[in-house]
């Protein structure tokens, strides 16, 4: 018989040899100033309270592009998407147009900041997520702005999404072409 020898047992990390976790600061591009109770005209639009800030919120879907707008009505008029300026993240004249119909139908000035956080999709579906997104706040605020915003076709979901593929085609429909032999 062979004497096998024993392993030694496994020595249990310290909490002094493991490296500790660095976390990296988030740096915030603008500070938010105080804001009052904006008035909502309907409950799905009502307040929400963040510490000292209150805000209106609205959510817009296109495609697979989901656009969280908050408004606050005091504020130096700052349009903000995904922590960054309205005019470089929408960089084409194109989507900035689309993003900014419903103030231009309105006629509406604004005073207050605008945030939006968009996920998902591509750069014209979450433009037109954010259209829906601002109509359906701008509602909130006032709700005299749903007749006209609603003849534009602003407050539609679009519904209109790409079709999966399937399989034994090339695409979603697309058959693979015939062959003789």
């Amino acid at each position: 018989m062979v004497e096998r020898k024993k392993a030694a047992p496994k020595k249990a990390k310290s909490a002094t040899t493991s490296k500790p976790r660095v976390r990296k600061a988030v740096v915030k591009a603008t500070e938010k100033p105080e804001i009052q109770v904006v008035k909502a005209a309907r409950a799905t639009f009502t307040p929400r309270h963040t510490g000292k800030l209150t805000y209106v919120m609205a959510v817009g879907r296109r495609k697979s592009a989901i656009a969280r707008v908050r408004y606050s009505e005091k504020g130096s008029g700052l349009f903000i998407v995904n922590r960054q300026d309205f005019s470089v993240y929408f960089p084409t004249f194109d989507m900035q147009k689309i993003v900014n119909d419903p103030f231009e139908l309105l006629q509406y000035k604004r005073a207050g900041d605008i945030s939006v956080k968009v996920v998902g999709g591509g750069k014209h579906g979450q433009s037109e997520a954010v259209r829906l997104g601002l109509s359906r706040l701008l509602v909130g605020i006032n709700a005299e702005y749903r007749t006209p915003l609603k003849r534009a076709g602003f407050l539609t979901r679009d519904p209109r999404v790409k079709e999966r593929k399937k399989y034994g085609l090339k695409r979603a429909r697309r058959a693979p072409q015939w062959q003789k032999r």
